[in-house]
């Protein structure tokens, strides 16, 4: 299986207010965070973190914290605070470190997934039924359930947006069954017409 998560912010105290996070300490926060990876997430699954795994700790002490998810094929698209990741010097913590990633259409049931920590308003096949999963804006559900009902093929995958959670492939391809992407351009409508 396939799983997806973001902002997870381990270490960063300050998160908790900020984005009205229910935890009483950062100690509690990055326990919970961990057990309901790991309460989703098997060993021999692919978990996506896409962008700010940890701030204001030094890789060293997010390396820790990663140490105790059981997923051993962890990917980072980075996100503005993951500073450090992938440099020499540091262990290994992520499978790979990336700017941007993709799951082709044969690895979703036909559609693509375009996978960046920022929001955008275009994406690689968006006219096409791609997905673009992101984080960074510390949405709340209702974010993703407008773009559902806008015909906005886009979600965000942050801990805020998904009870704490992270969310499968399977869950947001049904999440989004039925919906046609709504052209935002008279581009994006010619190509949807012609079906390129």
């Amino acid at each position: 299986m396939i799983w997806f998560t973001a902002d997870t912010h381990f270490g960063h105290a300050n998160i908790i207010p900020a984005a009205d996070r229910p935890f009483s300490s950062i100690d509690r926060m990055n326990s919970q965070l961990i057990a309901n990876i790991n309460d989703r997430v098997s060993m021999t699954d692919t978990l996506y973190v896409l962008g700010d795994f940890s701030y204001h700790i030094t890789v060293e002490q997010a390396y820790a914290l990663r140490r105790h998810i059981n997923c051993r094929k962890v990917i980072l698209v980075r996100g503005n605070h993951d500073k450090g990741w992938g440099e020499p010097g540091h262990p290994p913590a992520f499978s790979e470190v990336l700017d941007y990633a993709e799951l082709k259409p044969g690895m979703c049931h036909g559609q693509r997934m375009c996978m960046l920590h920022y929001p955008m308003l275009s994406w690689n096949g968006k006219w096409r039924h791609a997905i673009h999963l992101h984080g960074h804006i510390h949405a709340k559900p209702e974010y993703n359930l407008r773009n559902r009902d806008l015909g906005i093929l886009r979600y965000d995958v942050g801990v805020d947006a998904n009870n704490y959670c992270p969310v499968s492939r399977d869950e947001i391809l049904a999440f989004f069954k039925g919906v046609d992407p709504v052209p935002d351009s008279d581009r994006e409508r010619r190509l949807m017409e012609r079906g390129e």
